[in-house]
């Protein structure tokens, strides 16, 4: 005890010492001067680190523009969209393919678990900062400078806003302060759900079920569980809230679409998510537990193909429609016109390649005119159609090897079907195979339409022109046209003369060709035109072979069958369309179709077109469609063959609708030959009766209205004279050919039928010809004939041999078949070569063509006189010298044949004297199929070449086509045959 009282003892006079005192305040006074100073240097060395680092930033940011709320927000919110497609009455059929799919979705839209998913995912703090997290970004900064091999990032979902839409994603002090500043400025102008909703439309979601890459929460949900973002479930939305920090590494599908093998990345990922939500509050242990538990792996859904891989032909026909259709909005936006397009190509082309990016990435709704129904039927019906027709071969070039190979074409097939009051297209055939051959059939395969041109061309432009009524007559028998000869299908056909009805419904071609020539220089052409033929050139307007479907390039079945609406619509053309309108993803309708109507024909030559091409259909080249057909309408149409067999087309019109199919191969080969008992006619005329049929069961109201086509004013029935047109003569009645039908009131004809005249004719083998005053009577015969002005007078000089032109069918009374003017050569005829046979005087037809007849003398005094049309012998008695001589038109006779030895061949022979009555011509009847004369055909038309013969005079069911183009689309140049088919 005593030693501790003498240390505390010596420390008190330790303290109390002067000199420990002394010391005390000079270690106080030193201790606190350099606390001071540490104090004064730290600050000045934190304010100059400060100073450095703001100028550090300052510098980094100086080139950023201070942008306004209005900058902000349009950059924010510009983020691609995928637009969507829909049916007609808005049936939804898909989005249009593009490299990212995107359906944006307002926040309130979205299920409330996804936004606590994300936000405790990706921003838990999201609610409480002002863009930024201080030390979220420290300690970024402190892992990047020590290079840390795990860095946490400190980017808020503002911070990460900004780096999708507004900047890159650079990595770099320079990108990361910018995103510091801009973020700062969006949580000023911006509400805190404002820049979720953003957010959770931009960010990636990897794949869904078709492969293709997504963005947007509302894509995702579809995408990967088949429903609306708003109904996804707890653990559906800790799955999506998962995806962004590895879309493809968590992504369930494959670029195929189909499930991956491995789904443990995502499901791990989903896991995270759940337990940060637990970890924040944001759900409880009880949801955690059962949500962590579940198997997320049984509620992705299967592969689903994409619009464009099940309705192939309809999207990208929609894609570039609407291409088409926003080029020429935003060209016009630009102070451009639709001309200025046409010019300019490299424009042209600018303003496509601009359309087809708006189309991909500004989410678009374009509404169609397509019946879905009824388009996945004709569909089915086209995969289940047996009768098109045997695979060819052909000889292609590969594209990548270049080397040529053999492939097999099948038939392909092209249809559609137009609304005709709207011009709607409610539906099409693209083809039967898109994978094999993606050309679009019906909307862009140009091929020749044949015999179906002849109503566009031919009948309603002449009608309309008071050139053609369905009563007028032309030839149909072989014909010249400046070296031009179109042909009968077959080659045979030919009916003498033929009514423009008649020959519109049996599809004779030589009366369509001569009919045609009638109104070339009226341009018919120009109709075509107007009805939206497309690829016409100016050798078309020039060409007569235009009037068989032969055009230079030629028609799309889309064309040909819209034009076939405009009979139905009383000759108002209205373009038939597939885009009804055009709306952005904020209601905007930037189009909307609006129907323009084109006048092109008149009433009354709409209506007998449709008049006319009713019989094609009750008795003509269509008539077998009829049986096949489920139901029963007004219809009236027209068939068609292109050259050599290449196409196949059938287009009718009703009341409601117009509808159109095509068959033909890739590559043009014949048709021909029959395939299942059918022959290429009846195979395309059958697909076009089972497509309408599909139609049919869906909408029978539509494709079978109870009402016809109803007959407008100023049409009149008149009786006329079927070898002329004209009215009826009485020797026209006599001849039996005055038939009815029916004109438009102000081309009724007025004059009266000239074509007959009761005269004298002479005969030279198979022909006959009008005689003339100075012509002999003895060689003469009286009767009915065909006046030669009136066939001069008509176009029949084109015919090569007139006497076939009577009707073949029908009575006619003896008339003579045909005439023309004998003109004499100017020479006295030759005497005849004589020899005898037998008891008979036989020589040959006359060399010179105006010779009509032969007198014949025994001991010089004429016993008797022959036509030069029948056989040239005559029977002798026994003694007597006997000579021939022969008598031209004008009378002229020429000398005796040499008699000199006929005596002595005669006396031995028959006694009984032959009188000049049983010498005289017998009288033949006309037949025109007899080989004529060559020198009088050579005289009366300059022609030396012998017209085909007929080998088919009748139409028949089994042969329902009667139709072909021409060899060449320039007839001048044509000299050969028209091909006739072979079996």
């Amino acid at each position: 005890m005593s030693n501790n009282q003498d240390g505390w003892k010596r420390f008190i006079y330790f303290l109390k010492n002067k000199k420990t005192q002394k010391a005390a305040r000079v270690s106080y006074l030193v201790t606190w001067n350099l606390t001071l100073l540490l104090i004064i240097v730290g600050i000045l060395g934190f304010s100059f680190a400060g100073g450095v680092g703001a100028g550090y930033f300052a510098a980094l940011v100086k080139d950023e523009p201070v942008r306004s709320k209005e900058d902000l927000q349009k950059e924010i919110y510009n983020y691609e969209e995928t637009s969507e497609v829909y049916f007609a009455d808005e049936v939804y059929l898909g989005k249009l393919k593009s490299d990212l799919e995107r359906i944006e979705v307002p926040i309130e839209n979205v299920s409330d678990d996804l936004k606590k998913a994300v936000i405790a995912t990706e921003d838990e703090y999201f609610y409480e900062h002002k863009g930024v997290v201080p030390k979220a970004i420290l300690r970024a900064i402190y892992q990047e400078f020590i290079n840390a091999p795990i860095q946490s990032g400190g980017s808020t979902l503002t911070q990460q806003l900004i780096k999708n839409q507004v900047l890159t994603n650079e990595v770099s002090f320079d990108r990361k302060a910018k995103e510091i500043l801009l973020a700062l400025r969006v949580e000023k102008f911006f509400e805190k759900d404002e820049i979720l909703e953003t957010y959770l439309n931009v960010s990636t979601f990897g794949r869904n079920s078709s492969g293709r890459n997504i963005a947007g929460v509302q894509s995702a949900a579809e995408g990967l569980f088949g429903k609306d973002v708003k109904d996804l479930t707890l653990p559906q939305a800790a799955f999506i809230a998962g995806l962004p920090q590895s879309p493809f590494g968590y992504t369930p599908y494959t670029q195929q679409g189909t499930l991956k093998e491995d789904l443990t990345p995502g499901v791990s990922r989903m896991k995270t998510v759940l337990k940060r939500m637990r970890d924040n509050q944001s759900i409880t242990q009880a949801e955690y537990e059962k949500a962590i538990a579940y198997d997320i792996t049984k509620d992705f859904i299967g592969k689903k193909p994409l619009p464009s891989e099940k309705y192939p032909w309809l999207t990208v026909e929609i894609e570039k429609r609407s291409i088409q259709i926003l080029t020429t909005i935003l060209a016009k936006d630009d102070g451009y016109e639709e001309s200025d397009l046409e010019k300019d190509k490299d424009l042209y082309q600018q303003y496509v390649t601009l359309a087809d990016r708006n189309l991909r990435q500004n989410g678009y709704k374009i509404y169609t005119t397509i019946d879905k129904k009824i388009y996945d039927n004709m569909q089915e019906a086209t995969k289940n159609y047996p009768n098109f027709g045997y695979d060819k071969t052909e000889e292609v070039t590969d594209s990548e090897t270049k080397e040529k190979k053999i492939v097999k074409e099948p038939v392909e097939a092209g249809a559609i079907l137009i609304e005709n009051k709207s011009g709607k297209i409610i539906s099409f055939v693209g083809g039967r195979d898109f994978n094999r051959e993606q050309t679009n059939h019906a909307t862009a395969a140009i091929r020749s339409n044949g015999s179906t041109m002849k109503p566009l061309a031919v009948y309603a432009p002449g009608i309309e022109l008071g050139k053609i009524s369905p009563g007028s007559v032309a030839a149909n028998v072989p014909v010249s046209i400046n070296g031009w000869r179109p042909g009968n299908y077959g080659g045979g056909g030919y009916s003498g003369v033929a009514t423009a009805r008649e020959a519109l419904v049996k599809s004779y071609n030589v009366p369509a060709a001569l009919f045609y020539k009638s109104i070339i220089n009226q341009k018919p052409v120009k109709y075509l035109e107007k009805m939206g033929f497309s690829s016409l050139t100016k050798a078309d307007y020039e060409n007569p072979s235009v009037s068989l479907g032969a055009l230079e390039k030629g028609v799309t079945v889309e064309e040909n069958v819209n034009a076939y609406a405009t009979f139905a619509n009383g000759g108002k053309f209205i373009d038939a369309y597939m885009i009804d309108k055009i709306v952005t993803k904020d209601g905007k309708v930037v189009y909307e179709h609006k129907p323009k109507k084109v006048d092109v024909f008149s009433p009354q030559t709409s209506y007998l077109t449709i008049d006319m091409m009713r019989d094609v259909i009750s008795n003509g080249t269509a008539t077998s469609v009829r049986n096949r057909l489920a139901f029963s309408s007004d219809w009236a149409g027209k068939t068609g063959t292109s050259q050599n067999f290449g196409d196949a087309w059938f287009v009718a019109t009703n009341p409601n609708v117009t509808f159109g199919t095509w068959i033909g191969y890739d590559t043009p080969k014949s048709l021909q030959g029959l395939y299942n008992g059918l022959e290429y006619n009846k195979r395309n005329l059958y697909y076009w009766a089972d497509l309408m049929n599909a139609a049919y069961q869906v909408k029978p109201k539509l494709v079978d209205p109870e009402k016809s086509f109803n007959m407008p004013s100023g049409i009149v029935s008149r009786s006329f004279c079927a070898v002329s047109g004209l009215l009826a003569s009485e020797a026209c009645q006599k001849a039996g050919f005055v038939r009815t039908d029916l004109f438009i009131a102000k081309h009724v004809p007025t004059k009266i039928d000239n074509s007959f005249t009761d005269g004298q004719y002479v005969q030279v083998g198979a022909k006959r010809y009008a005689a003339l005053p100075q012509t002999p009577s003895e060689f003469r015969s009286g009767g009915m004939m065909l006046n030669p002005d009136f066939l001069e007078s008509t176009g029949f000089k084109y015919v090569i041999d007139r006497s076939s032109l009577l009707p073949t069918s029908g009575p006619s009374n003896g008339v003579a078949a045909a005439t023309a003017k004998l003109n004499d050569n100017g020479k006295t005829p030759a005497p005849p070569s004589v020899s005898v046979q037998g008891n008979a005087l036989v020589w040959s037809q006359h060399p010179e063509g105006d010779v009509v007849g032969y007198r014949i003398y025994r001991n010089g005094k004429k016993v008797g006189s022959l036509h030069a049309n029948v056989s040239m012998s005559f029977t002798i008695s026994r003694g007597g010298s006997y000579y021939v001589t022969a008598v031209d038109i004008v009378g002229k006779e020429s000398g005796g044949s040499a008699s000199a030895g006929v005596q002595s061949q005669v006396e031995t022979q028959q006694t009984e004297e032959i009188t000049p009555e049983e010498t005289a011509p017998k009288q033949e009847s006309t037949d025109s199929t007899k080989k004529p004369n060559a020198e009088a055909d050579q005289e009366m038309n300059q022609e030396t070449t012998k017209p085909a013969a007929p080998n088919q005079t009748e139409e028949t069911e089994e042969t329902e086509e009667t139709e072909e183009t021409p060899e060449s689309t320039k007839p001048a140049d044509s000299q050969t045959k028209p091909v006739e088919p072979t079996e």
